[in-house]
């Protein structure tokens, strides 16, 4: 009896433990911040920018229903995802499944991520996108709305140029896609994947910074943080959340689906929904 009522409880603890990593791993989290500048016009004042980023090909459901209810619940503006909706060489099916239902909803902007980089045959999903309806951002800046200027970069893994190191050549494409604007002194919002990169979008005197790919460093621990991240190893400054150099605002989002490290713990996936205010 003893021995039955031990793997009773072996069970129930393994069961337990089951139940926890998978709402870990799949319960999304909506998180709202505001951002206040008098550099948003008047026009402008609480427009809806819903962030999404890292899928990495992952399923929220049949056609990434319950994704697609909590972006509606939203009720988003603008849709943007800063990278990494693929994962690898994995099929991009999911990825555009949810393209598909989001851009029902809100107009869609994207920046490709370091796993889009990767891919040589990027300009055929890239197609696949904009067939969808979805803008896809490479080193430009569009006006979105009076006032409001959208820029978007590639992860420099998309760079030919393999002597370069990434922040040159992030510091180049954000030099690029600025000078194709029209010069004026709009609020000026940025979609790349590279939150470690804060410095450079500083010094080009960027509002709005929205990035992805830390993955919230993967683990969360009390008074810590993230353990680790892409890019900037073992606990990460840019982990998740908002950070702020001179007059330009970065926001981390953690992100949807997992990359090398497949659990999550006390980091759910997440959604950010950004609200614009002008203090003009």
């Amino acid at each position: 009896m003893k021995i039955i009522k031990r793997l009773g409880i072996i069970v129930v603890i393994l069961l337990i433990l089951v139940a926890f990593s998978y709402q870990q791993n799949n319960s999304v989290q909506t998180n709202t911040t505001t951002i206040t500048s008098q550099k948003i016009p008047p026009s402008m004042n609480g427009l809806r920018i819903l962030h999404l980023s890292d899928l990495h090909n992952k399923t929220y459901g049949q056609n990434q229903g319950k994704l697609v209810s909590k972006v509606k619940m939203a009720q988003p503006d603008l849709i943007v995802f800063t990278g990494d909706m693929i994962h690898n060489d994995a099929t991009e099916e999911n990825g555009l499944h949810l393209m598909k239902q989001l851009i029902k909803i809100a107009p869609v902007y994207f920046v490709m991520g370091n796993h889009e980089g990767y891919r040589s045959d990027f300009n055929q999903l890239e197609d696949k996108l904009v067939q969808l309806g979805v803008t896809v951002l490479r080193n430009e800046l569009v006006t979105i709305q009076n006032g409001i200027q959208l820029i978007g970069i590639d992860d420099p893994t998309a760079s030919v140029d393999l002597y370069t190191e990434d922040t040159q050549i992030v510091d180049q494409e954000l030099q690029k896609a600025i000078q194709k604007g029209d010069n004026s002194k709009g609020y000026k919002i940025l979609l790349s994947h590279r939150p470690e990169l804060l410095f450079v979008y500083a010094k080009h005197n960027i509002d709005l910074v929205l990035s992805g790919h830390a993955h919230g460093g993967q683990v969360r621990l009390p008074f810590v943080g993230g353990i680790i991240a892409p890019n900037q190893g073992f606990f990460p400054e840019f982990d998740a959340g908002e950070f702020r150099q001179d007059h330009t605002t970065l926001i981390v989002n953690r992100g949807l689906g997992n990359s090398i490290i497949p659990q999550r713990l006390f980091n759910l996936p997440e959604i950010i929904l950004i609200e614009l205010k002008s203090t003009n």
